[in-house]
Order: C-alpha cells, then sequence, then structure tokens
C-alpha cells in the first residue's frame, strides 16, 4: 500500500508538469537533493514523529521527482521539431515506415521515421506524420502499396503539430506529443517518390509487420462482413478499424474498453497456455528437474510478451503485461505477492518509461478498474459465491469509474452492467480466442464461426444501446467535486462482509454515497438575465458560434466536414455537453457550403434541436433532419431573456433566384443586449455587403464582428468596414489555410480601422461574454496554454 502511495505521488507530479503553461528550468530539480537527503536521515529515526515526517518529505520527494522526470523528457522531446520556416516548403527526405498504415478510400495515413534529409539546409524532426493522397499520387491516382519497415524517399510538405483548440475538446497536439509525432504533412505529387529498399530489419518494424499482415488477411478472408473491424481489433489493435456507428454503440453500451486490448485478453491467453504446458509438462520426469508450474508461468509470459508486441504494447497492454512479469518472477523466488503492491510498482514503472501514457484516458481507466477490483476482493470477511463476487465486481467497477468518466467525456452507460454481463463471457472466452487462433495459417475458417457469434452480440448491445435511458449525459463537473466523488467509491467499497449490501462489514459505509453527490448537483455557470455568452469555436477551416443567453441556446453554423468525420461530432458535441447545454433553441445554418454545414447532422443526431433555420434547398438532409425547419429570411426576430436577434438577409425573393453563389446566401444575423452587440455575416460577399449598406445600414454597426467569408478578399469591402465599425474583430481560419485565408490586405484593412484582432488558428476558440456593461473577451490558447502549444507574437493578424 505504501509504494502504491508513493507511485501516485509520481504520477500526480508528471500530471502537474502537463498542466504547466511553460516548461521549467532543471535547475530547479537541484533543490530536491537536499531534500531528499533530509528524508534519508529522518529514516534512521526510529521514532514515530520523524517516520512520520520522513514519510511526508518522501512523498514531496516523489511528486517532485516525477514532476522534473517529465520535465526532462518533455525538454528532449520539444527539442526535435520543425522550425516555422519550412513549413509548407517541399523537402526531400529518406525514412522508414514506422507503424501499420491506416487506409481510406481517398489516401493513406502512416508514421516516418526520417533518416536523412536531402534537402539542402532542411531541419525535420525524426518522427513525422504523413498522408498520401490518391490526387496526390503521380502514378494516375493510384497509391502504391506499402507496409511498415519499408524504407521510402518521399517529397514531403510538413507543418508544425497543430489541432483545433477548445473548452472540453481533445487535445490534438498533445495526443501527438504523447506519440512523438513532431510535425505532420502530406507526401507530394513526384517522380522521385521511390522504394530504395523493400524493409529495413528492426524488431519492432517485424512486429509491426505482422499485424499489417493479419490485419490485411482478416479484412480479405472477412470481406463484405459488418463486424471485421471489431475482429481486426481485437487481434492487433487496430481500433480504427472499427467504423464510427459502431464505436457509439459500444460507447452507449460501456463496453469500448472490450475493444481495445487489454489486461483480460492478455491475462486470457497466458492462461491459455499455462494451463496446457502445466498439463503437458508435469507428465514425465522433467517435472523433477523444474516444477511444471514454474515452467508454464514462464511459457506463459512469453506468449503474453509477444502478443503484447503484436497488439500495440498500449498503456492496458503494458500494465497487464509488467504485472504478470513481477507475479512470475516473485513466484520463481517463492515469494508471497500482494495485489495493490504490485501495482503500485507497475504504476510507478509505466510512467517512468512513458511519462506521457498520463495523457491517454486508457492510462487511468485501466489502472483505476483494477484498483477496484483489488479492493473488492481484498479483505473481505467470509465467503461469496462466483455469481456473487462477479457481481460485486462489476459494481464495483460501475460505480468506481462514474467520475473518471464523467470528467473524461462528460457521459457514462447505465446499462453497463447489463451489457458487460452479455458482452464479457462471449468476447473474452469465445470470439476472442477464435479470432487468435484465426492467425495461424489454415485456420481461418475459425472467423467465419467467430463473426456470426459477434453479429447477434452486437445486435444485443445495439437494442440495450437504443434504450431511452442507456446513456447519462451532463456537463463537465468541477475537479474536486470528481476528488470528492473517488473519495466517496473508494469509502463505498471498503471491505465488508459477504454479499452486496453496503451495510456489512466496515461501518457507516453509505457515506460514501454523500460523497458523489456534488458530482450531480454542481451546475456550471449561466449568463445571467440580459447578459450574452458567445463562443466562437476553433472548428479550423470553417465556422461555428454557440450563443448563449440566461434560458436559451442556439448555433450559429456547424463547421467543416474532414473526409469520415466532422466538426460536429469531434468539437461541437463535446463542447455543448461539457458546458451542459442539452437543448439547442435554434440551430442556424447560414448556407449549405461544407465548411458551414459539414457537422450538422452530427450536431442534430447528438443532441435535441428545436427550430432549424437555414439557408439550404427543403429537401436537403440536414433540412429534414428537424420537425421544425425553414428557410432564414430577413425580418425574422425575437427576444431571449432581454436579448434581441434579427435576422438581416437573405430576402424571400433571393431564393427564387438560381444564380446566386450560396455564399451570397449566407444568413446574416445581428444580435443585440444591453451591454454590446455582435454581428454574425456568414461568408457574404462584396455584393450582398452593398446590398445590406442600402437597406439595412444602421443595424449594421456592431461592438464584435465574426470577418465575412474568413478573411477573404471578396468581402469585407472598405464601406462594410467602416459601417460596421467593430470593436473586436475575429477571423475563423484554418491553419496554414490553403485558401490564404485571411488575406493580408483585409487583415491590414480592420487593422486601421481599430478593432482587436484575433483569430482562431491562433488563439483558438473565442470566448466572448457580454456583461455589466462591457465585453469580456478571452481566447482559449492562452486560458488553456500547455507548454507544447505553439505561440505566436502580433503578425498576422493577431494582436
Amino acid at each position: 500500500m505504501v509504494i502504491g502511495i508513493y507511485s501516485l505521488a509520481f504520477v500526480f507530479g508528471t500530471l502537474w508538469l502537463l498542466q504547466q503553461p511553460v516548461l521549467p528550468e532543471l535547475y530547479w530539480a537541484i533543490g530536491f537533493v537536499p531534500v531528499a537527503m533530509v528524508v534519508a536521515v529522518l529514516f534512521r529515526f526510529r521514532t514515530r514523529f520523524f517516520i512520520l515526517a520522513g514519510r511526508g518529505l518522501l512523498f514531496a520527494v516523489m511528486l517532485g521527482a516525477g514532476f522534473f522526470w517529465a520535465a526532462l523528457w518533455a525538454q528532449i522531446r520539444l527539442a526535435d521539431e520543425l522550425p516555422h520556416e519550412w513549413e509548407g516548403r517541399d523537402i526531400s527526405v529518406v525514412g522508414v515506415i514506422s507503424e501499420m498504415p491506416q487506409f481510406t478510400p481517398q489516401s493513406m495515413r502512416f508514421q516516418f521515421e526520417v533518416e536523412r534529409v536531402l534537402t539542402a539546409d532542411a531541419v525535420v524532426p525524426e518522427h513525422v506524420q504523413l498522408s498520401w493522397y490518391r490526387d496526390g499520387s503521380h502514378d494516375g491516382g493510384v497509391l502504391p502499396r506499402i507496409t511498415a519497415g519499408e524504407r521510402w524517399q518521399l517529397t514531403v510538405r510538413l507543418k508544425r503539430p497543430h489541432g483545433s483548440a477548445n473548452p472540453h475538446v481533445l487535445d490534438y497536439e498533445a495526443r501527438l506529443l504523447e506519440r512523438n509525432v513532431r510535425a505532420t504533412g502530406y507526401v507530394r505529387a513526384e517522380q522521385d517518390n521511390k522504394r530504395p529498399e523493400i524493409q529495413e530489419i528492426h524488431p519492432a518494424y517485424f512486429f509491426e509487420r505482422k499485424r499489417d499482415e493479419i490485419r490485411s488477411q482478416f479484412q480479405h478472408y472477412l470481406a463484405g462482413y459488418p463486424y471485421a473491424g471489431v475482429l481486426v481489433a481485437l487481434t492487433v489493435g487496430d481500433q480504427r478499424a472499427i467504423p464510427s456507428e459502431q464505436w457509439e454503440t459500444f460507447a452507449r453500451t460501456g463496453t469500448t474498453h472490450l475493444m481495445a486490448i487489454s489486461g483480460s485478453h492478455i491475462t486470457l491467453l497466458a492462461g491459455m497456455v499455462f494451463l496446457l504446458m502445466y498439463r503437458a509438462w508435469r507428465y514425465g520426469s522433467l517435472s523433477l528437474w523444474l516444477p511444471a508450474r514454474k515452467f508454464a508461468l514462464v511459457c506463459g509470459l512469453i506468449v503474453a510478451i509477444g502478443y503484447a508486441l503484436l497488439a500495440g504494447f498500449a498503456v492496458p497492454v503494458r500494465r497487464a503485461l509488467f504485472m504478470m512479469a513481477i507475479i512470475v518472477a516473485a513466484f520463481w523466488g517463492n515469494q508471497r505477492v500482494r495485489t495493490l503492491p504490485v501495482l503500485g510498482w507497475v504504476l510507478l514503472l509505466v510512467v517512468v518509461l512513458d511519462p506521457w501514457s498520463v495523457i491517454a484516458p486508457g492510462f487511468w481507466l485501466s489502472f483505476a478498474a483494477v484498483a477496484l477490483i483489488c479492493l473488492v476482493i481484498s479483505g473481505r470477511i467470509g465467503q461469496s459465491g462466483a455469481i456473487v463476487s462477479w457481481m460485486r465486481i462489476q459494481w464495483a467497477i460501475t460505480l468506481g469509474l462514474f467520475p473518471l468518466l464523467l470528467i473524461l467525456f462528460q457521459q457514462i452507460s447505465l446499462i453497463s452492467p447489463i451489457a458487460n454481463a452479455v458482452a464479457i463471457p462471449v468476447i473474452t472466452f469465445i470470439i476472442v480466442p477464435l479470432a487468435l487462433l484465426a492467425t495461424i495459417p489454415g485456420l481461418e475458417f475459425l472467423l467465419l464461426i467467430a463473426h456470426p457469434v459477434l453479429q447477434v452480440t452486437m445486435m444485443v448491445l445495439h437494442w440495450l444501446g437504443e434504450l431511452p435511458l442507456a446513456t447519462w449525459q451532463q456537463h463537465a463537473p468541477p475537479l474536486w467535486t470528481v476528488i470528492a466523488a473517488i473519495a466517496g467509491v473508494i469509502w463505498l467499497l471498503l471491505p465488508g462482509g459477504p454479499g452486496l449490501g453496503i451495510s456489512a462489514g466496515f461501518p457507516a459505509r453509505w457515506l460514501g454515497i454523500l460523497a458523489g453527490i456534488p458530482l450531480f448537483l454542481i451546475a456550471p455557470e449561466k449568463p445571467a438575465a440580459g447578459e450574452l455568452w458567445l463562443t466562437v469555436l476553433d472548428v479550423g477551416q470553417g465556422l461555428s458560434v454557440v450563443v448563449r443567453t440566461r434560458n436559451h441556446a442556439m448555433l450559429y453554423d456547424t463547421g467543416p466536414r474532414y473526409g469520415e468525420s466532422d466538426s460536429g461530432k469531434y468539437v461541437i458535441l463535446p463542447f455543448l455537453r461539457g458546458e451542459g447545454i442539452q437543448t439547442l433553441d435554434k440551430m442556424i445554418v447560414s448556407h449549405v457550403d461544407s465548411d458551414h454545414s459539414g457537422g450538422a447532422l452530427s450536431v442534430l443526431a447528438g443532441v435535441k434541436t428545436r427550430t432549424l433555420l437555414a439557408s439550404i434547398a427543403k429537401d436537403h438532409p440536414i433540412r429534414q433532419a428537424v420537425f421544425d425547419n425553414r428557410h432564414c429570411l430577413a425580418g425574422d426576430a425575437w427576444w431571449w431573456d432581454g436579448v434581441y436577434f434579427e435576422i438581416l438577409h437573405p430576402l424571400e425573393t433571393d431564393f427564387s433566384i438560381q444564380k446566386h453563389k450560396t455564399n451570397e446566401m449566407s444568413c446574416v444575423i445581428k444580435i443585440t443586449s444591453a451591454h454590446g452587440s455582435v454581428l454574425l455575416p456568414g461568408d457574404i460577399g462584396k455584393k450582398t455587403e452593398a446590398a445590406l449598406l442600402d437597406r439595412a445600414g444602421n443595424a449594421l454597426v456592431s461592438n464584435v464582428l465574426v470577418v465575412p467569408h474568413h478573411g477573404s478578399r471578396s468581402s469585407s469591402s472598405p464601406e462594410f468596414v467602416r459601417q460596421v465599425n467593430p470593436d473586436y474583430v475575429i477571423f475563423t481560419v484554418g491553419y496554414r489555410s490553403r485558401f490564404g485565408h485571411p488575406h493580408p490586405e483585409i487583415v491590414e484593412l480592420y487593422r486601421e480601422q481599430g478593432g482587436l484582432l484575433r483569430r482562431s488558428d491562433h488563439d483558438g476558440a473565442i470566448l466572448l461574454r457580454f456583461v455589466q456593461g462591457n465585453i469580456e473577451m478571452d481566447a482559449w490558447r492562452e486560458l488553456g496554454r500547455r507548454f507544447w502549444h505553439d505561440r505566436w507574437s502580433a503578425v498576422d493578424g493577431a494582436d
């Protein structure tokens, strides 16, 4: 138990470092040397006071050790970077494909380990992530067949790690840092792209090639089968093989953990090998030389190591493998092993070897689940039956992971105990063994047995996931409520007598329930009556704005669609969920272009929407998805909680003019509160700006302007800018936009006008509060600054 506390201190130190806006200077670590010496001296005294003081200081030393250990790793990792001056330029490199590539209908993506840079004076990080598009292939749009371990010479264009920056949304730049990806980019269509050598001989590439071969074999054998991706994920850990709609089913039923190769899969395989080898070894004289149990344990561990490497060696796999290795070593040394101390050592080992593992949600969920199991099965008085024990473990995991799931994802599955009761036995004891055996040449036919069983299981999970109360969604809880709830869960699950009752055994365990109540009751702050809160989300090259008054919420535009995903699913819905917005009173889709409407269907599927206003055709799927839908028309106006909303464009007659460009049909809305006003003009061009100046000139004057058409030269005429006369100017643009937005001339025009300029690619989401006669503006890249985020000076429109 003691090692677990000190391991947690090291982990918290690492987590503390990851909250810092800038990296500390490492000379501060020298200060921990005298503290460590004091700890050593205190432990030489045997009095209770000195022992307690020594333990307290040791906790502080471990906390500082985790902090500065992670800082050292961060200094090393961030030193390998792409200079700003080499972004977007053609660079010729030679390197090796280091991981199993991912394929889509139009492209493939892979990790590339750079060995040599052929372009003179170019500086390129060692680890980059590349995409290769069909329209970027000189061979008639046909992509080459690539696999891990192949050496390639490629001409690439790179950019520094960059992702959208929004509250409650996954930090993509942190994810890239965790995976040691120091630049992203794409392969240029050049004749010089070639494969100098077929393969690089390296153990890591060998296992990546095997993973790729197994995946290809499964996909070929199960072509056209709906759940082939699940079998691939269960065998080689390629979770991206599972379609998003199936992930949604797993999320709603609380069974996503089964789709990751976890400790249970590793333990199952090792256990099967142990039983086989134990039975084979115990017969004959060999067991007299080496006990059958020791031999079988080593065999199980060797197979587990191979499977872990084949599965990609994710955090849950590492945790299970390290625990297994310690237990096997202790058994060989004839030492007794207690699970919680072993878990503590493994926790420390995982973070020492990879401090970035604490970024992954799987790290916390994996270790928390095992700790909960240990808490439930240890120190119990009396005996319980197998079914009761299993029910107690499921109850403990479901209850214990509540706080973590709410702060990580803002949603939990209420039917997960039932869903897991169905899925765990089937997947663990039938589907996984059959899938693993199918990797052996000649046994591929076992996939045709595993798939129907999986299909029936998925039908049950889908039915459970569609139940009305399958999931609980709420706002992101404050950190202190999560800490209190975790303490309450531990108190509630303290050892007691047999059975499931919370009154048996340890007294007053019901008090743990009270500690969890604030997790659900502490609601996020809301605007006061007459106030207006506006969040211009960072969705890349697109637009999405969340508007809130005291009792209402509106979404203006839904950002872009990119490939098989969209900003609705990965930006807007997480933000709405985190802010506690469960209903949209209105959604406005300004026009049909995909950078404004790309996430609409995902949002409509994920949150209740009462009314849709859109400048799109009546038969469009977005219009059909909402019962109360109509055109966005000038003259439509309403009051919400003392805030006035008025649509200025388009006119009803504009919809009958076929030659109008979609941009010119953008829904333009003016929002006015007692504390200030904002104009949202969509993508209108200079022609529509002129028309608005003629018929609604005075209504255009606003304190805040979201710049029309992302700062394109086709918009923002000088007359329009002068009339609006904004105090705050917001450009919504993608990082290194291929359209060149915002145009320097437009940036300079607004700067001369005198407004404060902000842009989403540099500042992230822009948070505005119209309160107490003032406008408060914050940028999420400042509020949520971390040391791995890029910094920009006051250039290119950022003041």
